[in-house]
C-alpha cells in the first residue's frame, strides 16, 4: 500500500476542517501544515508534519519539514537526523544540481518529499532508483489524483508515498482508494476435464496487451460468471508463427473476463485502454493495459470442466493446437490435446453477476 501524505497549506479554510476530518476516517500516514495550531489537535494515529525554517522547532512527536535548496542545508538536516530526531526534507526539482540533492537526500534521510518542474517522470525514476535500498521515505508531490496515479507506477514501484492537497473531502476518500489499488493474489483451484467438444465457427477474442506475460502466466476466463480457467499467454515458442507475448487467445466473444475488483468483462466489451487482470499460476495478479483485440472467426472448442465441489466450468475457445491453458504448476497445455480427467487450473466465486458486478440475486447459467 502507497502512504497518503496530506497536504494542508493550500487548502482553504472553508474545507480544511473538512479535509481533516476525512483524513482521520481516511487512515493517511501523515498531514502536513504550517501552522502548528493546525497539528497539535490531531491524534497521533498520524504523523503530523510541521512547514519549518527551523528543524530544531518541533517538538512533542510533530516531524519538522525544511527545504533542501542547497548541500550546506542538506548536510544541517542529516546533522538533526543523527543527532536522533526525525526530520523530512522538502526539495524542488528544477536542474542537474536540485535531482542530486533529492538523491542524496532520498538516501540519507527519513523523509523526503520531491516536487517536480517539469511534467516527465525520468527525474523521479532517478530519485527512485538512487534510494532503492534506503530506509527512509520518498514521497512525490501531485497536482492532482491523475498525476498520483502515474507517480505510483513509476519504474513499476513508484514512489513509498504522495502528498497531496485535496481540494475536497471527498479527494481525500478518492485518493487513499486509488493508493490502495493493489490486486490481491487469488486462490486458484484444480479443475478436472469432463468433456471436450468441436463446435464449428465462431466468434472468438485474442487480447493483445501493453506488457510482457511471465510463463507462467495468463488471465481468468469463462463462459459463467461462477469459473473461470487459466488461459495460457502466447510466450511459449510455437511452429508455424512467431510467439506473441503480450497476447492472450482468449475465447469467444461472449466470455466473462476476471478482473480486479471481483468484476468481470465480457470479452466483446474490451478496447484499446481497458484494463485486465493478469493471473500467475501460483495465484499473483497484476493491473494489465489492453492495446487492441482482435475478434475474428474460427472454429471453436467446448471445453467443460469441473470442481472438487462439483462447479460446472466452461471455456469456449478457437479450436487449434497452438491455443493453450495451464495446468497445475504452471504446466502448458494445448487445447486440442485435453482430454477428460486431465487438470487445469481455475478460479471459482459465489456472486452471480449483472453488468460486470457481484450481486446477491438468483441466476442459473447453463
Amino acid at each position: 500500500m502507497k502512504l497518503a501524505w496530506i497536504d494542508l497549506r493550500t487548502v482553504s479554510d472553508a474545507h480544511r476542517e473538512a479535509v481533516v476530518d476525512a483524513s482521520l476516517h481516511a487512515r493517511v500516514d501523515a498531514v502536513v501544515a504550517d501552522d502548528r495550531a493546525q497539528l497539535d489537535p490531531l491524534p497521533n494515529t498520524v504523523k503530523r508534519v510541521l512547514m519549518t525554517d527551523d528543524p530544531n522547532t518541533a517538538t512533542d512527536g510533530i516531524i519538522p519539514l525544511c527545504t533542501a535548496a542547497s548541500v550546506e542545508e542538506l548536510r544541517a538536516l542529516e546533522t538533526r537526523h543523527r543527532a536522533g530526531g526525525d526530520i523530512a526534507a522538502l526539495v524542488h526539482v528544477d536542474n542537474d544540481a536540485s535531482l542530486d540533492l533529492a538523491c542524496r537526500a532520498a538516501s540519507t534521510l527519513p523523509y523526503t518529499i520531491v516536487q517536480f518542474r517539469d511534467p516527465t517522470k525520468i527525474p523521479l525514476e532517478i530519485v527512485i532508483a538512487a534510494a532503492d535500498a534506503a530506509d527512509g521515505q520518498l514521497i512525490c508531490q501531485a497536482a492532482d489524483l491523475e498525476e498520483a496515479g502515474i507517480i505510483i507506477d513509476v519504474l513499476e514501484k513508484g514512489s513509498e508515498g504522495v502528498l497531496h492537497a485535496p481540494p475536497s473531502a471527498a479527494e481525500v476518500f478518492e485518493l487513499v482508494r486509488l493508493l490502495q489499488s493493489t490486486t490481491p493474489a487469488l486462490a486458484l483451484t484444480k479443475l478436472t476435464i469432463q468433456s471436450i467438444e468441436h463446435r464449428g465457427l465462431g466468434d472468438r477474442v485474442c487480447i493483445d496487451t501493453c506488457t510482457h506475460f511471465e510463463p507462467d502466466e495468463g488471465m481468468l476466463v469463462g463462459s459463467y460468471s461462477q469459473g473461470f480457467i487459466l488461459c495460457c499467454s502466447e510466450t511459449h515458442p510455437l511452429p508455424y508463427m512467431p510467439t506473441r507475448p503480450f497476447r492472450i487467445n482468449a475465447g469467444a466473444l461472449h466470455s466473462y473476463v476476471y478482473g480486479a475488483d471481483n468484476r468481470t468483462n465480457y470479452l466483446s466489451e474490451l478496447k484499446a485502454g481497458s484494463v485486465v487482470l493478469g493471473v500467475g499460476a501460483d495465484g499473483r495478479t497484476r493491473r494489465i493495459v489492453v492495446g487492441r483485440i482482435k475478434l475474428e472467426s474460427r472454429p471453436l472448442l467446448s471445453i467443460n470442466a469441473i470442481s472438487e465441489d462439483g462447479t460446472p466450468v466452461n471455456l469456449i475457445v478457437q479450436d487449434d493446437w497452438h491455443v493453450r491453458v495451464l495446468g497445475p504448476g504452471g504446466a502448458v497445455l494445448n487445447v486440442t490435446e485435453l482430454r477428460p480427467a486431465d487438470q487445469v487450473l481455475g478460479y471459482l466465486v459465489t456472486d452471480k453477476r449483472h453488468v460486470g458486478w457481484p450481486v446477491g440475486e438468483f441466476c442459473l447459467e447453463k
